[in-house]
This record gives structure tokens, C-alpha cells and sequence, in this order.
């Protein structure tokens, strides 16, 4: 795996799905908002990105946590990247 502790999240989120794409040979520009599913990833894919996103954050993504709407977009998945990494923080205070 590529260092990309420098990037923030979102980056890290984008660099993810961009690697999953291009395990289909899909080379297409995918914005923050752009829905996964469109730009061409399937369920299987996106059960591997929460796999990706679990292993890349050192976090634990509750099964509650686990939905299609929070895996639409680079948006919807580093704002529950931001959530799950701020309840991390404070339960180590």
C-alpha cells in the first residue's frame, strides 16, 4: 500500500475508489459528489472499499454504518471517514 498518511481524507478516499476502477480498466475522472455506482463500481466493489476505507483509517465501521448511502460518494464516505475518526479521538481522551 501506498503512503498516503500526507493526503487528507478525502484524498485518501478518492485515491481508494480510483484504485478500484482501474482494477476494471475504468479510466474516468470521478468527483466528490459523483455517485460510485455510476462511475462504475458494483456492490462487490464497494463491500472491498469498505474493507479499503477500514484498513486505510485504522477505524472499525459499524455494521449500522454499513449503507448504500453512505458508500454513494467520495463526499458521503470521508464525511463518515471524519465521524468515525472524531469518535476515535474523543473515546481515547
Amino acid at each position: 500500500m501506498l503512503d498516503r498518511t500526507g493526503n487528507n481524507s478525502a484524498e485518501r478516499v478518492a485515491l481508494l475508489v480510483r484504485e478500484l476502477l482501474s482494477k476494471h480498466a475504468i479510466d474516468k475522472p470521478v468527483g466528490p459528489d459523483d455517485s460510485l455506482t455510476e462511475a462504475g463500481l458494483s456492490s462487490l466493489d464497494i463491500v472491498n472499499l469498505m474493507l479499503g476505507i477500514e484498513a486505510e483509517f485504522a477505524v472499525k465501521i459499524p455494521d449500522r454504518d454499513m449503507t448504500p448511502s453512505n458508500f454513494r460518494s467520495i463526499a458521503q464516505i470521508d464525511q463518515l471517514v471524519s465521524k468515525l475518526l472524531d469518535a476515535d479521538v474523543a473515546i481515547s481522551r
